[in-house]
């Protein structure tokens, strides 16, 4: 029988690409849904049933971590280790889709006009509308983080051996699709549901919640992919790393190898640094556009920043690829953080003096080389330094060191427009985020050479 099925799913190329395209489209409506609301900070501002500003929406965009910081992620990586990538995906698939629908009854005209008592008698300094919103957004951020670290554990197992770094960068390009969708598609959308000449707010998230459903729907089918795919581990005595196995089972004491390696906290600051000087600045770069370069409306800002993923996405694959083959993942971090100290050095002091469409636009594409370069390199990293039995809690703590700066950021970059009247401070905040992340790559690669974890060696046997 064991010769019989000595292939597995695994070794077939098409079920293994079919896994990642499944994984990876739940990931880019989440992405999507993430900065669906992003373009259309202003508009926000102006709808008259929201009374949003810069402050409130800087608060509703730290909603989407705060759950995740006080320790849902926490709670996620136990139960990703105990119950595995099938349940938790469909849990975390679930919760995004309950969340977007939250959020969408906040932001709804309905919800608007009428007075819900409980909700608008405490903190006043925040419209109803938008703590309903935020309340959706941190349900949705519990799932989204939850997928992202799903997905990861996800294709180290199905792509074990293989093209790991390769299957992880696709799946991070297809992923930040969505931030070029949102970009792009969120102004037209509302633009095109205009009532009385008034854009729609409503419009567009109601389009990117209802692909939410579609992710969930190609979860499932993944689901039915994997408890094959896990029989037929089963069938020739390999350890599964997808569904609780009893000789491999999880224990709260294993978190223990997590938090003693010091390869894992410097990944950890490594990432939480890198990330908040990126996603908390796509909340706010359409509105930076707009007030830098003279005469830049809301719709030309958002189609000028929807390029930033774009060079990742098509560069990251092939960074994958390279580093499967040839290694160096520890030096690319370096590169990538030194790329991005240079980007937002440009936003805070060139841009303004020469508000030029060209330059924004170079400088937004070279970032996306950053955005591909440290995560291509760094998540494939993780698997080489933490042990396969407690993998998906060392990636749910990874990101929720991550979440504690992408909730905090986002409050400090709004309160910083109120206080300063415009982007210098934040921009400078964003590229010393950019040098503390080059500092701790240093470390990394410093450590790697001592202990030989090699993350400077190629990922294929």
């Amino acid at each position: 029988m064991v010769q019989q099925i000595q292939k597995t799913l695994r070794d077939s190329a098409a079920a293994r690409w079919t896994v990642l395209v499944l994984v990876a489209s739940m990931m880019f409506f989440a992405y999507m849904f993430v900065d669906i609301l992003s373009p259309l900070a202003s508009l926000l501002e102006k709808t008259p049933h929201l009374g949003w500003n810069q402050g409130v929406f800087g608060t509703y965009a730290a909603g989407e971590y705060l759950l995740n910081i006080f320790g849902f992620l926490i709670i996620a990586g136990i139960i990703l280790d105990k119950m595995g990538i099938r349940f938790t995906g469909l849990l975390s698939a679930s919760l995004m889709v309950i969340g977007a629908g939250v959020k969408y009854v906040g932001i709804s005209e309905w919800f608007g006009a009428n007075d819900i008592v409980w909700l608008n008698s405490w903190w006043t300094s925040m419209p109803g509308s938008a703590k309903m919103a935020m309340f959706g957004f941190m349900i949705f951020g519990c799932g989204c983080e939850m997928a992202g670290t799903t997905v990861s554990k996800s294709l180290a197992k199905w792509f074990k051996g293989k093209e790991m770094a390769l299957a992880m960068g696709l799946e991070m390009s297809i992923a930040r699709i969505g931030v070029f969708a949102a970009m792009a598609f969120s102004p037209m959308i509302s633009q095109k549901f205009a009532v009385d000449g008034t854009n729609s707010v409503i419009a567009p998230l109601l389009f990117s919640a209802l692909l939410l459903v579609v992710g969930l729907l190609n979860y499932f089918i993944f689901t039915i992919m994997d408890a094959k795919f896990d029989k037929q581990l089963a069938a020739i005595g390999e350890v599964t790393t997808g569904e609780a196995d009893p000789e491999e089972e999880f224990h709260f004491s294993d978190l223990f190898q997590i938090f003693k390696s010091k390869m894992f906290w410097i990944i950890a600051l490594l990432c939480v640094l890198y990330y908040s000087a990126i996603f908390p600045f796509q909340r706010f770069a359409t509105n930076f556009l707009e007030e830098t370069i003279p005469g830049m409306t809301n719709a030309e800002a958002a189609g000028l920043f929807k390029w930033f993923p774009i060079l990742a996405m098509v560069l990251t694959p092939f960074l994958g690829s390279f580093i499967d083959n040839k290694g160096k993942g520890a030096s690319m971090m370096m590169l990538g953080s030194i790329i991005m100290i240079v980007c937002h050095s440009i936003f805070a002091f060139v841009l303004p003096v020469y508000p030029s469409r060209v330059l924004a636009l170079v400088t937004i594409l070279v970032l996306g080389v950053s955005f591909s370069l440290v995560p291509a390199s760094m998540w494939p990293s993780v698997p080489k330094i933490i042990d396969e039995k407690v993998l998906g809690s060392a990636y749910c703590l990874i990101f929720w060191v991550q979440n504690i700066g992408l909730c905090l950021v986002p409050l400090l970059i709004g309160n910083l427009r109120v206080a300063t009247g415009g982007y210098l401070v934040p921009m400078i905040v964003f590229a010393s985020f950019g040098v503390l992340a080059f500092v701790f790559s240093i470390f990394l690669k410093i450590e790697d050479k001592r202990k030989n974890y090699g993350l400077e060696l190629p990922n294929k046997k």
